[in-house]
């Protein structure tokens, strides 16, 4: 009984050493500089927001923050290599939806993106516009894109930029909730896609609103709706796909969206001191500008809320690509 007791209290001793460790590293935090991976490319909208938010971070925590770029296989090369790395505070990752929708494209990843990793903000929600061709009289509506796949099942075709992209899922969303009959044409990119839509090669697309816009207003392409819960600012007058008036459609709702996540056993204190000093910056103006010009909605969740977020996010996007059967290429 004696040598019981005596365990339990070295066991107890030893749980007090570890957490004030934790607090003593957390207080600390950071004495050293900060990685900061990018599993994309330099140049495009993920980099230029990490290097614009971690050169404001620096000011204010007063250490560097190092962008890395690891890309490659959809975000996957770089989500391996972050969560393998220590939880120290020290290695950090700005991604996308990829998180939630890899494992189900994948089948297999060398990681997992809810128990390898820690949430500490969600940055923005990305929302498509569905858009035609505007020679297309007769498609003005959700209603009228409904109206003229059920007429010819199978002939209408709708443009992606590649399978498995969020634009692609917000194409199979759409046709699977109105039980559509259309023929999916993957592209690489979504330039070229735009382009075959604009010529008329493809009937329609989902598609960002910053790369669609520009030809929405240059009246080369028509907004039909968009994917976003309620209107957005950029767009007032185009109405949401839930605002359709079709049954099927009234909870429709397809984002992407960008997000900071660390190794999962970072101490709590450090990632609640990295929220907090990451969601002061993305309240001036400044960064809030920088966001919308991605055609990026800012977004502000408590940690505890992105990480329920995320869950969701995984549960539905493995629903839907199982369902249609999708693969990257």
């Amino acid at each position: 009984m004696h040598t019981k007791r005596h365990l339990l209290a070295l066991l107890a001793l030893a749980g007090l050493g570890l957490t004030a460790h934790a607090q003593t590293a957390a207080t600390d935090w950071p004495n050293k500089p900060i990685r900061w991976v990018v599993p994309f490319p330099p140049g495009g909208a993920m980099d230029a927001i990490a290097r614009t938010l971690g050169e404001k971070a620096a000011k204010s925590l007063g250490q560097p923050f190092v962008i890395e770029n690891k890309l490659g296989a959809g975000g996957n090369i770089g989500a391996d290599f972050v969560a393998k790395q220590p939880g120290d505070g020290y290695t950090m990752m700005i991604t996308s939806i990829g998180m939630a929708t890899n494992k189900p494209l994948y089948g297999k990843l060398n990681y997992d993106p809810v128990k390898d990793f820690a949430p500490v903000s969600l940055l923005a929600v990305v929302p498509n516009v569905l858009v035609t061709n505007a020679t297309q009289s007769d498609v003005k509506t959700a209603r009228d894109v409904i109206a003229a796949a059920r007429k010819a099942p199978g002939q209408l075709t709708y443009a992606s930029a590649g399978n498995g992209t969020s634009i692609h899922l917000a194409g199979e969303v759409f046709t699977s909730l109105a039980k559509l009959d259309m023929l999916h044409v993957p592209y690489k990119g979504s330039g070229p896609a735009i382009q075959d839509v604009i010529s008329g090669q493809v009937d329609m697309m989902f598609d960002t609103t910053v790369v669609a816009a520009p030809h929405i207003q240059s009246g080369k392409l028509r907004a039909i709706a968009v994917t976003s819960p309620k209107r957005l600012a950029s767009m007032p007058d185009v109405p949401t796909v839930a605002e359709s008036g079709v049954a099927e459609l009234k909870d429709f709702q397809v984002q992407s969206w960008q997000a900071i996540f660390v190794p999962a056993g970072t101490p709590t204190p450090v990632v609640t001191r990295l929220h907090d000093e990451i969601r002061k910056i993305l309240a001036q103006p400044d960064m809030q500008k920088r966001l919308t010009g991605f055609g990026m909605e800012p977004a502000d969740l408590s940690v505890a809320q992105i990480s329920a977020f995320q869950k969701a996010e995984v549960d539905k996007w493995a629903q839907v690509i199982k369902a249609a059967n999708i693969k990257v290429d």
